[in-house]
């Protein structure tokens, strides 16, 4: 299903003394449009043709959520202080990722993946081959960070669990399996939670 949007171009929130940056948005009223959803969905064709998104509730960013696993373990850190989305601070996460925005040449096709790898590659260093899949899609409505958020869910495949973290907000990392991410839930963000209950549909 292709939508056309009226997309708009809105300046993310930085200190003064710091660039803005600007991504594209999409209205929310698309979502209920060609099928709204609550978690995950993994429904990706219909979703995934032209989309980005950005601030208030009327729009949403679009956002490429990376799972890193090495057989069923699965790659995760804590959010530190020097983290810019400050509602996340201090929580674990299995997610690795960011905003597509107006420097990237486009939003489709091969620039839309040099973008996930830029803001991957910007968070950590994979010192190892992988494949690449796209798991599924995530919309989390229940708070103000997944209100103005919608994720797609890619997933890396690791020939070996050797991973090194590049940004200061990316601490306490290492690979965990499905136990005890489900021994700590309550630690971990929004968009990790529902991660780690969908993990045997995510990674199959």
């Amino acid at each position: 299903m292709l939508i056309e949007l009226n997309t708009k171009i809105y300046p993310m929130s930085k200190n003064q003394n710091e660039m803005e940056e600007y991504v594209l948005v999409f209205p929310s009223v698309l979502l209920k449009r060609i099928g709204d959803f609550q978690g995950l969905s993994f429904d990706v064709d219909k979703y995934m043709r032209r989309q980005d998104a950005e601030t208030d509730f009327e729009h949403k960013q679009l956002i490429p959520y990376v799972i890193l696993h090495h057989q069923e373990k699965i790659f995760t850190y804590r959010r530190g202080k020097l983290l810019a989305e400050k509602r996340l601070m201090g929580n674990y996460s299995i997610g690795v990722g960011g905003h597509i925005s107006v420097n990237d040449p486009a939003l489709f096709g091969t620039t839309y993946q040099e973008g996930l790898k830029r803001e991957v590659a910007e968070e950590i260093n994979i010192q190892t081959t992988y494949n690449e899949r796209i798991g599924g899609l995530i919309n989390d409505d229940s708070n103000e960070v997944g209100r103005v958020h919608f994720g797609i869910i890619h997933t890396f495949s690791l020939a070996h669990p050797l991973i090194k973290p590049r940004e200061k907000s990316i601490n306490e990392t290492g690979f965990w399996n499905p136990e005890e991410l489900i021994r700590d839930i309550d630690k971990f963000e929004n968009w990790s939670k529902i991660c780690i209950n969908g993990l045997d549909s995510l990674l199959k």
